[in-house]
């Protein structure tokens, strides 16, 4: 087997439903996870001939519902045999579908079950690792036939499996794939506990000493001009634009998924929420898929109402 190629070219795009299969301990935890970011709905495990079910009750024959990845493997015993005839059933109903076969060598497959100290799921009492190892090998020979994708992990990391799974069923970046949510606060209701990044811009001019300014909120033109064209802030949003560049494809390449900048201000009301919506700007023109929303900002609202 080689480094992380498959046997065959693949087409799978994106079809309705994805079927995980293979060695345990090849990655299918992580082809989970990645499936999961798609906007796949995943099933760990389920009975093969529940399949068909779930892909009509989410929706999928309509067009609208999402795509489902189901994993199938010998955790189900007798069930698997059922694959075949899933598959047949999904193509007759007219849904598309992809089966990916993860593999990898047995030597590292004995070697991630020895590092990470669990028994190989279909080991019976008694029997070695290597050996429920080869034995599941045997069992899945006919599925490796009918796989449509075959990805050796033997010499990837988990990050590098992600990037391999997101190269063929998406054409959008690990940049695009990352929700970044842009939010604003007030320290005087409390640090946020999601956030991974926060900034305290309670240093910059406040809009609430002005009597026009107070009953408003960042989003009003009056106060954000304010905030913004203010000289000091032209500076800070320089150097925190480049900070941002500077820190956010480190966290592409360490794959995380979701990420949380909050900004924070007295109240949350005026300057945190003008800077959170440029943040959200800025974030938005590098690339990033950019959710933005303000914490404490209905609190405020109320109060000056």
């Amino acid at each position: 087997m080689s480094d992380g190629q498959h046997v065959r070219e693949s087409a799978l795009n994106s079809p309705d439903v994805i079927i995980i299969t293979g060695m345990s301990g090849a990655g299918r935890t992580e082809a989970m996870h990645t499936f999961e970011d798609l906007g796949y709905y995943v099933i760990d495990n389920l009975p093969p001939s529940l399949i068909l079910s779930v892909a009509q009750m989410g929706g999928l024959s309509s067009g609208v519902g999402r795509h489902l990845a189901v994993v199938c493997d010998l955790r189900s015993q007798g069930l698997f045999a059922e694959l075949d005839g899933a598959l047949d059933d999904l193509s007759a109903h007219e849904f598309t579908y992809g089966v990916l076969f993860l593999d990898a060598s047995d030597d590292t497959l004995l070697r991630r079950y020895a590092l990470n100290r669990r028994p190989h799921p279909i080991a019976v009492e008694g029997e070695s690792t290597i050996d429920a190892i080869r034995r599941e090998r045997q069992n899945l020979a006919a599925m490796l036939e009918r796989a449509t994708l075959i990805i050796d992990t033997t010499s990837l990391k988990p990050k590098q499996l992600r990037s391999r799974l997101l190269s063929e069923f998406t054409h959008l970046t690990e940049q695009q794939l990352m929700e970044v949510h842009v939010f604003s606060f007030g320290f005087k209701y409390g640090m946020p506990g999601e956030a991974d990044i926060i900034i305290d811009v309670r240093f910059l001019s406040n809009p609430y000493w002005n009597p026009e300014m107070r009953p408003l909120t960042g989003r009003d033109p009056l106060v954000r001009d304010f905030v913004i064209n203010h000289p000091q802030t032209q500076v800070f949003l320089e150097r925190w634009n480049a900070l941002l560049d500077t820190v956010m494809p480190g966290y592409v390449g360490e794959g995380k998924s979701r990420l949380s900048v909050g900004v924070g201000c007295s109240g949350g009301q005026h300057r945190s929420v003008a800077i959170a919506e440029e943040t959200a700007i800025h974030l938005t023109k590098a690339g990033y898929h950019v959710l933005s929303s303000h914490r404490d900002l209905a609190r405020a609202e109320r109060h000056t109402a």
